[in-house]
């Protein structure tokens, strides 16, 4: 399907183009650069509209009229006198509900909109857009989070006028994947939301996006596997530029070998890794409460157990070569053994963080 994409180098524009080609859907990409014969030529050839261009922030309040109304009435005209009912999807703006020139502005496109569905019977889709925030939106515009990522990664101060200000917000990826159904399938006419919305305010915002910068050196992550942290960590880490994609760990060395540190969480444990010389044995030691879980990824290992209870006696082999987890069991003493040739390199969970205070690690020689 050709779908001609207005506000194609825009913050939301720039994603969709992207999440369209994935598609297989041809893109018109239409932006301030692109001449009116070529926008035309565009609407001749195209499939499908999705309109995001317009004015958010002129520097005179008469380019509301002109990029909000006047823009949008360019393209219904057009549609109308080549008699093509083509679907159309409008990106408006939750502040059409506000007294704003700004929404005064679109509130009017809207009506464009619909007068383009009334005359032709097109099936035309309106978004009235909360706050939007993602990767590649541009910093010290419109978005308060674009401002406080790259702020915060560049060391400049971040001001907070009312940390309980409320905001409602909706991630790009969301609005694009919204998009993209409504392209791939029959959806009802009308006005739309996006889904999830995030309800939050600007201070807790601000607080989150501190404590991923943070992380780095506590190696404490925030619980960045789902929902709103999710799509912010990710908006964050789209700030960083490329010279800070790498960063540096505290390991320990000693004759035995090397222990490092990589990833703590606030409740799901911890991730590091040791390495082993030829005959070293590490451990010699019991967990009361705490859980481990090993995994070699170098070299041929002998982990050794025995059961504080009964006195019962283990032993497992095992090796890089043949990925398998070794799980320590509360109650046993267990150590592990370098019984090969070459160096031993063992990843290593813990279901809790080390506590210097309760380290919950009691030495033990085994037999």
């Amino acid at each position: 399907m050709k779908v001609l994409v207005t506000g194609s180098k825009g913050f939301i524009g720039k994603n969709l183009c992207i999440f369209l080609k994935e598609n297989k859907h041809e893109v018109l990409e239409v932006h301030r650069e692109t001449l009116k014969s070529d926008i035309i030529s565009f609407i001749k050839d195209a499939d499908f509209i999705i309109h995001l261009a317009g004015e958010n922030r002129p520097d005179d309040s008469s380019k509301f009229e002109v990029g909000n109304v006047q823009f949008t009435s360019l393209i219904v005209d057009n549609l109308i006198d080549l008699n093509k009912n083509i679907p159309f999807i409008f990106s408006s703006s939750t502040q059409a509900e506000e007294d704003n020139e700004y929404g005064k502005s679109k509130l009017k496109a809207e009506t464009v909109v619909q007068y383009y569905s009334d005359t032709t019977g097109a099936d035309c889709y309106i978004y009235r857009l909360p706050n939007v925030f993602g990767k590649w939106c541009k910093p010290n515009y419109n978005s308060f989070i674009a401002t406080f990522c790259n702020n915060v990664i560049k060391n400049i101060d971040i001001s907070v006028h009312d940390p309980n200000s409320k905001v409602t917000l909706v991630y790009i990826d969301d609005v694009c994947s919204s998009f993209i159904k409504i392209l791939d399938g029959k959806t009802e006419t009308g006005f739309h939301k996006v889904s999830p919305e995030f309800n939050t305010t600007v201070g807790e915002v601000a607080n989150i996006i501190l404590a991923f910068k943070s992380s780095r050196n506590s190696l404490i992550t925030e619980r960045v596997g789902t929902d709103f942290i999710r799509a912010l960590y990710s908006t964050y880490l789209s700030y960083i530029p490329p010279e800070s994609f790498k960063y540096s760990l505290k390991s320990h060395t000693d004759e035995r070998g090397v222990f490092c540190e990589m990833l703590k969480t606030k409740d799901s444990g911890q991730f590091s890794f040791f390495t082993a010389h030829p005959g070293v044995t590490r451990g010699g030691h019991y967990h009361h409460t705490k859980n481990e879980k090993f995994l070699v990824i170098n070299g041929e290992a002998v982990f050794k157990f025995e059961s504080l209870n009964t006195g019962e006696r283990c032993e497992l082999k095992v090796n890089g070569k043949n990925p398998e987890i070794v799980e320590t069991i509360p109650g046993w003493t267990h150590d592990i053994t370098n019984c090969g040739e070459d160096e031993l390199v063992v990843m290593l969970w813990a279901n809790e963080i080390f506590d210097e205070d309760k380290p919950d690690t009691i030495a033990k020689e085994l037999f």
